[in-house]
């Protein structure tokens, strides 16, 4: 994990807008029977693993499964009858699109949102049954970004800006004066960072009523923007991104979110794959709730730092979208992070039955066999050999060593 400090840059240049606080408490009036006000659950394991108790904020059950919704909302309904009836348009891979969708629905207002190719089916139907007009183009977000303002600039509909514009901002920080009402007594709060607009949105509200609250943003090692952006003084732009957390896969902070971070979050760190995957795990299989690897980032920030944080602290899961594909090949990879995938390969006598009595030994240890392949071809291998290459799903690190450990008893050449 990577800490990057953030606090005390000073006042944002005159050109760009401000959020206050009572801009949060105006968009919160402007969502009120719109957003839902999503639930705070505890975490008795992460509360053991911190010290101090855990809440989580279960943005991933907000409408259309993320905090979008709140911006994208406040953002359209801020815009004059004239500049409606031209309709608005956005580009986004999954969250941004689906909160524009169903918000510009709401209000009647006609959009267009285009999605890049190979974005997930489920989140593509999505988009189109909340409204909107989906047009596919570019394989990544960025061809996807310049398709959509080309449309803007071409028919009049309004761009929406996933982050990077006050109303946006406003919108999501009515996340930070529910978490202060939830949870009054929290010292700290943990939220995923993209462009930058939910953490900023959070920031301007709890910092105004609460100055005594540490906001910690987090990002992925691979699409870590904020920390080379905050050491040079302005947005800086990556030059590849590379993650699974799509959500938080932005290569520039936006220039509004840029300065309310700097002014007012606390701290940035920064969060690897493996974290990612195993925040996912632990969400689904203790808390049994279905977050995206970019909801989880506050979690796996957690798991990789436990004793670092003043609590009681609330972790804002903030999206659900996840592709059950992704989903799958996430959790894959956080079970072998924690251990609980076993690969082996080893050498076995090459006669009738010798598999069969391998495949005993393990059930003997209670490790579940997921693949197996046996090659005899290998001239490094004797006459008499075989070599078998097993994938086994175990109970965690200390099974793994006992898998192994007990494979050598019975006699057999383990070689990884």
């Amino acid at each position: 994990m990577v800490t990057s400090t953030a606090g005390g840059r000073g006042e944002a240049p005159p050109t760009l807008p401000r959020v206050s606080v009572d801009d949060v408490r105006m968009a919160r009036k402007t969502l009120e029977g719109v957003a839902r006000t999503t639930a705070m659950e505890g975490s008795r394991h992460l509360t053991s693993l911190v010290g101090s108790p855990v809440h989580l904020k279960c943005e991933n059950l907000q409408r259309t499964g993320s905090f979008k919704l709140r911006g994208a909302y406040v953002r359209i309904a801020g815009l004059p009858p004239a500049e409606r009836a031209r309709g608005v348009v956005a580009a986004s891979a999954g969250n941004h699109a689906q909160g524009v969708a169903l918000a510009a629905s709401l209000l009647g207002v006609r959009s267009t949102v285009f999605m890049p190719v190979g974005a997930p089916l489920p989140k593509v139907a999505a988009t189109r049954e909340y409204g909107a007009t989906v047009r596919m183009h570019g394989h990544v977000v960025d061809e996807t970004l310049e398709a959509a303002q080309e449309y803007a600039a071409r028919t009049g509909a309004v761009f929406i800006h996933p982050f990077d514009h006050p109303d946006v901002v406003a919108g999501q920080g009515t996340l930070g004066l529910e978490i202060l009402e939830q949870c009054p007594e929290v010292r700290t709060i943990v939220v995923g960072i993209g462009g930058g607009g939910l953490a900023a949105g959070i920031a301007v509200a709890v910092k105004a009523l609460r100055p005594d609250v540490h906001v910690i943003g987090v990002q992925a090692e691979g699409a870590a923007a904020y920390p080379p952006s905050l050491a040079a003084g302005r947005p800086v732009a990556l030059e590849s991104v590379a993650t699974m957390a799509d959500g938080i896969k932005v290569g520039r902070p936006g220039d509004i979110p840029f300065e309310i971070v700097g002014d007012l979050v606390d701290e940035v760190r920064t969060v690897s794959e493996d974290a990612l995957s195993s925040g996912l795990l632990l969400c689904l299989e203790r808390a049994k709730l279905v977050v995206e690897p970019a909801g989880a980032s506050p979690v796996a920030a957690l798991l990789a730092s436990p004793g670092s944080f003043a609590g009681p602290v609330v972790a804002v899961l903030s999206g659900g979208n996840v592709d059950p594909l992704v989903l799958q090949r996430t959790l894959r990879h956080g079970m072998a992070a924690a251990g609980r995938y076993l690969s082996l390969r080893l050498r076995i006598h090459d006669r009738p039955g010798a598999l069969a009595a391998l495949l005993r030994e393990l059930s003997v240890v209670d490790a579940n066999v997921l693949d197996v392949s046996h090659v005899r071809t290998d001239p490094r291998l004797g006459l008499d050999e075989a070599e078998v290459e097993l994938h086994l799903e175990t109970k965690g690190p200390e099974h793994c060593v006992d898998v192994a450990s007990s494979l050598r008893a019975a006699g057999y050449t383990v070689m990884s």
